[in-house]
């Protein structure tokens, strides 16, 4: 007897699930229909990668994994966050002269390497879906991690990385939410001048080499750099590169493209200012030639815009303020001209003045120029300055979550650059405990809305916050959490892009036959 196996089908169903695609033949059969139609599926696989958050003895570092319960078709599963290996920037051989060592040692070496690693004892495991669990580390050694979830914890999954420095140079609230793996990032509002100190961290997730390469671009152009080119990154292993040692150029306004020839990379840019504290720069959304920068607070004493065209035209975009009950362009800055592969900056100010507000470029003239952009926010003045960054972001979409609330400081960000959008937040369960509460809020068309999130009943520990479009046009998003410190409200902002919980999946229909032998 001869027939088609069910667990074909499974495996199948399970692939679409990790990969995002799948098709489905059953071999030797001819009677295989064409996909019909689409439908999504929670991921039941996802990678989040955290930098080394700090070399500061004065660090205090708080670890938060959080997965939304109830979209993952179970809770079979795991999420863990594990060490990397921490290699120093000036132990990395280049690309070229990695491919001429010897096979077989090589291979011993990666290998020892990533048993290494594999057998590391997880720093942070999420117990529980829709309850964050927390880990603490002081320690100034800390490694990046290398995070992945499973099954049902799989679908949803974020985690944060919080640190808090109290004095020095990188003086300031840094927080990072750990971002996925990928090929290509774009770091607008990078700077290797004189008063800065900006580190990209390159974070290898796989068993195997990725090599990266660097490029920098400011003002007038690429910045010349000779060793910019083939960085390898070896096998779960993490990378710190100070910018200002890729180039003998100093400019203040810089943008970062980070691309990978090999294998994929977590990146992520640590920037610490002179004066005005430190905070991770994210990297910005997509080339587009629309970007939505959300939760610039209220208080920000000044604004700078970075931004950056990739392709072969300049682009000129409209600048506008989506404010607390309408959308202006600020005095002098309605538009801005960027020139191709060269970056363009403008100083906004104050430009809240005293409202909330989330920025918005848009095509001038019809024209289609994608761009790449981020927000340096600077609060509070003279010695009690503090730096955030807010890179453009994709709209929350279905769902999208960001992990370590407090009690007090945690303030959400809702903007609609189009129609008029309502939106449910969830705020979890606490870490320590407590009951998780739901609100609905309707964000007008072209405003800002910024809530205090409605703490959990009974909260004890942090707590995360979970934001889903229930109706009308996009909803972008952005979390503040601010923290006192020395006299000093320290701040940082996380964007809320759609966590990519689900996948969609071809669906296909097949004759199952049966034939005796």
């Amino acid at each position: 007897m001869k027939s088609t196996p069910l667990s074909l089908i499974a495996g199948v169903v399970a692939l679409a699930a990790v990969t995002g695609f799948a098709a489905l033949n059953a071999p030797g059969d001819e009677g295989v229909t064409e996909a019909k139609a689409a439908a999504r599926l929670p991921v039941e696989r996802s990678s989040l990668l955290c930098p080394a958050p700090s070399t500061s003895d004065l660090a205090e570092t708080t670890y938060t994994s959080f997965t939304p319960a109830g979209e993952g078709g179970g809770e079979a599963g795991a999420a863990e966050l594990t060490p990397a290996e921490a290699l120093p920037a000036d132990e990395d051989a280049p690309a070229d002269d990695a491919d001429k060592t010897d096979g077989k040692d090589g291979d011993k070496a990666d290998g020892a390497d990533r048993e290494k690693t594999a057998d590391a004892k997880p720093v942070l495991s999420l117990k529980d879906l829709g309850k964050p669990s927390t880990a603490d580390t002081s320690k100034s050694d800390a490694p990046a991690l290398i995070g992945t979830a499973t099954g049902g914890f799989a679908p949803g999954w974020a985690a944060q990385q919080t640190t808090v420095t109290s004095a020095g140079g990188a003086r300031g609230l840094l927080g990072v939410s750990c971002t996925a793996p990928d090929t290509d990032f774009w770091f607008p509002g990078a700077s290797t001048g004189a008063s800065r100190q900006d580190y990209v961290h390159l974070t290898n997730p796989d068993d195997t080499a990725a090599v990266a390469d660097i490029e920098l671009y400011g003002a007038e152009g690429a910045l010349k750099s000779d060793v910019g080119e083939g960085i390898t990154v070896p096998a779960r292993s993490s990378v710190p590169l100070l910018l200002s040692t890729l180039t003998d150029e100093a400019a203040e306004n810089l943008t970062v493209h980070v691309t990978t020839r090999s294998g994929r990379v977590g990146a992520v840019v640590s920037a610490a200012a002179d004066g005005v504290g430190s905070d991770w720069l994210a990297a910005s959304d997509d080339p587009a030639s629309t970007q939505i920068m959300p939760g610039i607070p209220a208080d920000a004493t000044s604004v700078r815009l970075v931004a950056f065209a990739p392709g072969e035209d300049d682009a000129d975009v409209k600048v506008q303020l989506m404010g607390k009950n309408a959308t202006f362009s600020p005095a002098g800055n309605a538009t801005l001209h960027i020139k191709s592969r060269m970056t363009a900056s403008v100083d906004l100010k104050d430009v809240t003045r005293g409202e909330p507000g989330s920025l918005r470029l848009t095509p001038v003239g019809g024209s289609t120029t994608p761009v790449v952009a981020a927000l340096r926010v600077v609060r509070g003045t003279g010695a009690k300055q503090e730096i955030a960054f807010i890179p453009a972001t994709g709209p929350v979409g279905e769902r999208a979550t960001v992990a370590d609330n407090r009690a007090k400081g945690s303030v959400l960000s809702l903007t609609a650059p189009g129609e008029t959008a309502e939106v449910k937040v969830t705020a979890s369960a606490g870490s320590g405990g407590g009951e998780a509460t739901v609100k609905t809020y309707t964000v007008k068309g072209g405003t800002t809305l910024q809530v205090d999130p409605e703490v959990p009943a009974g909260l004890k520990g942090g707590y995360a916050l979970t934001v889903q479009t229930e109706s009308g046009g996009p909803v972008h998003a952005a979390r503040t959490l601010t923290l006192q410190e020395s006299g000093v409200d320290m701040f940082t902002v996380q964007t809320l892009p759609d966590d990519g919980g689900t996948v969609e999946v071809p669906a296909a229909e097949q004759d199952l036959k049966v034939l005796d032998d």
